[in-house]
């Protein structure tokens, strides 16, 4: 990654020629790399979330293929009423406890890259807060 440019630094240089009284420019710059690198951050957490999601959902079509595979390998294994009552209720449970583990995957997820967002944001507007105060 050596040669590419470095956008801050370059900002920096630019603002730089202004000589604004009682900002300093630095931390100006240094507090916009930071909300970046958060971003960055969030959007590997959600990244990972949907990956591991994908993941999940690849699981339960490959388990169910394969129970239906089963079943139409041994179709008397169900015969009776009774039987294919429990089977379905038990696919109905199954159905039930996956959604509600994609739906922690996906909740996780969101939460992990807003607690990074929103943990940023506050330490941003504290920033801030030095930046303005008269030294």
């Amino acid at each position: 990654m050596t040669g590419q440019p470095n956008p801050f630094a370059d900002m920096a240089r630019f603002i730089e020629h202004f000589k604004l009284p009682g900002i300093d420019l630095s931390a100006v710059v240094e507090s916009g790399r930071k909300d970046m690198e958060v971003l960055i951050e969030a959007n590997k957490a959600a990244y990972q979330g949907v990956q591991a999601l994908a993941l999940k959902q690849k699981e339960m079509l490959t388990e169910a293929i394969h129970k239906i595979e089963e079943y139409a390998r041994h179709p008397g294994a169900a015969s009776t009423s009774a039987k294919q009552a429990q089977l379905a209720r038990d696919a109905y449970h199954k159905v039930l406890a996956d959604m509600k583990e994609l739906a922690d995957i996906v909740r996780n997820s969101q939460a992990q890259a807003m607690t990074q967002v929103t943990d940023r944001a506050i330490e941003h507007l504290r920033e801030l807060k030095r930046m303005i105060q008269p030294k």
